[in-house]
């Protein structure tokens, strides 16, 4: 899907380049070998808009310099909010083979983010957020990946206008939703086995036995056919004449 942007006067920013990878090219040829440089290079106010860019040359300097004239061409707004000075609402870029995933933090955490990342977030102006990147580590697919991100972010202002709400109610369904989420319980994975609890489910609760009463040990009688019988007096014998 084709995003549409507005058009930026970089002429009223003021933006400070920073690059975050050089790679040396070695081309053999007939002759020899030709060196050259490509840089990766990312340009922001730190007050909501960042872009980036890649310049070749023989020169590191002159590679650099490309990068950030072809920054300039690419810069993108980023909605910021005023409270906590964070991202909206979490989202997910993907470029490639490169996937990084943006959440909102609380004021105080600070960029939790590292490389290419904190690259882009720092550029960008945002003070707290917490970032995990899922696919490639390759610099360029992380930072295409986290510009990508950065453009899908919605501002609650916009949301609200096109459905014709208040901001607050906005917000108010949003927090319905993850509380809603958090508190699904989680459907058993196909294939488990009976017992197993995965990572991340809570077990199940054991029912209480109640405790079962000690009984006084049954001694059986004997019977009648094993206890022999006890014989009759038998009368005294009759004196012999």
């Amino acid at each position: 899907m084709n995003r549409q942007f507005d058009k930026i006067d970089i002429g009223s920013l003021e933006l400070k380049d920073q690059v975050v990878s050089i790679n040396r090219v070695t081309k053999v040829v007939k002759g020899g070998k030709n060196l050259s440089f490509s840089a990766l290079v990312v340009v922001g106010d730190s007050a909501g808009h960042v872009g980036y860019g890649m310049g070749k040359a023989r020169e590191v300097s002159s590679a650099i310099k490309k990068g950030v004239e072809a920054a300039k061409k690419n810069i993108v707004r980023v909605p910021i909010t005023s409270k906590g000075s964070t991202i909206p609402h979490t989202v997910t870029g993907r470029y490639g083979s490169g996937s990084v995933l943006l959440k909102p933090a609380s004021e105080g955490t600070g960029v939790i983010a590292g490389g290419p990342v904190r690259a882009v977030i720092t550029a960008a102006g945002i003070q707290n957020i917490l970032t995990k990147s899922l696919g490639s580590t390759t610099a360029h697919n992380v930072v295409k990946a986290t510009v990508d991100a950065l453009t899908r972010l919605k501002q609650p202002e916009r949301v609200a206008r096109l459905r014709g709400k208040q901001i607050s109610d906005i917000m108010t369904e949003g927090k319905h939703r993850r509380s809603t989420m958090e508190q699904r319980p989680r459907a058993p994975r196909e294939g488990a086995i009976e017992g197993v609890v995965e990572p991340g489910a809570s077990p199940a609760p054991v029912a209480a036995t109640a405790p079962v009463a000690a009984t006084a040990p049954v001694t059986e009688a004997p019977s009648a056919e094993t206890t022999p019988a006890a014989a009759p007096d038998a009368p005294p014998a009759a004196p012999e004449e």
